[in-house]
């Protein structure tokens, strides 16, 4: 059975069909990407995965487990997590705050041990502390474990948010255009840490990105979408090569 299995999705904004009838499957350690116009319907199928939308019409099945009508921390800690399109940081807070704060999901203490400052409270605020840092120098962060995460560069900003995503222990990520405002240099370390992060934690990631290069080097397979609907689907070459796909979305050019 896939990791993700999506049938039949479909979503209304009052008048307007944003999405229709969207299939896929996604298996265990496949890196996939999402494509298409501005307004095609991207981000809100994301929503739609993660609960921050309830889908007018199919079904949204992860590890066996539909997961229409759930809430989005309890999709969170099933195992999904995301970025967005714009950084959502915690600015005025620490690179470290905003990677422990992202482990509620999987605190095991009560109300009652955090009132009381209990030692099983103590014991595993350590752990989350630990395994921040620990996330946070494998993402080569450890520099910037105390400034504040408005004080960082742009690109290191979203290696924060991805570190971020980490910390919930996903093992699908969901990446919104990731790309989004970086420079030449800065998309291709951002094309490394996506592939080491898929390979060092053994993660499924979908990906929405609108910079082909990035694309078109690292997914295995490609969906595209246009008025909310999939009009293609294939590897990189195919759909570089596909007359509907050019039309719609990519031009007649291509630059990878």
């Amino acid at each position: 059975m896939p990791l993700l299995q999506i049938r039949g999705l479909t979503h209304w904004f009052g008048g307007l069909r944003a999405v229709h009838d969207f299939n896929i499957d996604l298996e265990e350690g496949e890196l996939v990407g999402l494509i298409g116009p501005n307004g095609a319907g991207k981000t809100t199928i994301f929503n739609l995965v993660t609960g921050a939308y309830r889908p007018s019409e199919g079904e949204i099945w992860f590890n066996g487990e539909n997961l229409v009508g759930l809430p989005p921390h309890e999709i969170t800690a099933r195992g999904i997590a995301r970025t967005f399109q714009t950084i959502r940081l915690w600015n005025e807070l620490t690179v470290l705050d905003n990677v422990c704060i992202a482990r509620a999901s999987r605190i095991r203490y009560g109300l009652v041990d955090a009132l009381l400052r209990t030692p099983a409270f103590r014991r595993e605020e350590k752990e989350i502390r630990e395994r921040a840092i620990e996330l946070l120098t494998r993402l080569g962060l450890q520099d910037y474990l105390y400034e504040q995460a408005k004080n960082l560069p742009y690109g290191l900003q979203r290696r924060v948010e991805i570190t971020r995503a980490l910390a919930t222990e996903p093992c699908l990520l969901l990446l919104d255009e990731p790309a989004a405002g970086m420079n030449p240099a800065e998309i291709s370390v951002l094309m490394d840490l996506i592939q080491q992060i898929r390979e060092e934690f053994g993660l499924t990631i979908w990906l929405i990105e609108h910079q082909m290069r990035v694309i078109m080097n690292i997914c295995e397979r490609i969906q595209v979408l246009d008025f909310g609907e999939t009009i293609a689907e294939g590897t990189p070459t195919e759909i570089q090569n596909n007359p509907r796909v050019i039309e719609a979305y990519l031009g007649e050019e291509v630059v990878v």
